[in-house]
């Protein structure tokens, strides 16, 4: 008889397998998307840019160019709930609260767009970090969507692997891949508190709108 842990993730093979690549073409038609409007309102902010100010976390942090690899990390580790989704009614409760997510944030970017003070570092002696800054202006600041994406994912990360019986060390490496992401946002200086104080609580009530999503039975 299998073990805890290779039941697990037998299941989660089930799971990923199962359409994997509708669902791998939706999640990237989907983040495209996303994407193009982010970057429309970063470029073209209709009202003037309020600065946010900083406060003691932010100078207890301090600037770690290591850090930007749990930051690009966030893509992946999105990918992981849809990736895992088993039938149309899981994913449709999961793409109603993105949904609501991207909504909420865009139109906060829309009337009240936000930008970080600018750090006092040499961008020029990290180059990886100064080509995120080129790309991704410390703009659409308040509320942090890198903060509110990572919590609403850990939630959804937290049911599939409760779902299939994983073991303690998946949900706190789960937890610990979220809190990393949440860091990485102040330590790369892309954020400021403010931005986690509102990006945060923000996933975390969507992730948990009801109805709550019933997960279906794996199909061998």
């Amino acid at each position: 008889m299998d073990s805890a842990p290779s039941a697990a993730l037998h299941l989660i093979w089930l799971r990923f397998r199962d359409r994997w690549w509708l669902k791998n073409l939706g999640y990237t038609t989907y983040l495209t998307a996303f994407m193009t409007l982010y970057f429309v309102l970063l470029r073209h902010p209709l009202f003037p840019v309020r600065t946010l100010p900083l406060t003691d976390l932010d100078h207890a942090i301090g600037f770690a160019p290591w850090s930007l690899i749990l930051y690009a990390s966030l893509w992946f580790y999105i990918s992981l709930v849809p990736s895992l989704f088993h039938a149309w009614s899981e994913m449709r409760i999961y793409l109603i609260q993105v949904t609501l997510l991207s909504l909420i944030g865009f139109t906060i970017f829309l009337f009240w767009p936000t930008a970080v003070p600018v750090a006092d570092i040499d961008w020029s002696a990290h180059p990886s970090v100064a080509f995120l800054k080129a790309v991704d202006a410390t703009g659409n600041a308040c509320p942090s969507m890198h903060v509110a994406f990572a919590v609403l994912t850990a939630v959804w990360l937290y049911r599939l692997l409760d779902h299939v019986g994983a073991p303690l060390w998946a949900q706190l490496l789960n937890l610990a891949w979220c809190v990393g992401i949440v860091y990485s946002t102040l330590a790369t200086k892309q954020h400021v508190a403010w931005d986690v104080y509102a990006g945060a609580p923000l996933g975390l009530f969507l992730a948990c709108l009801p109805p709550r999503p019933v997960l279906s039975v794996e199909r061998s």
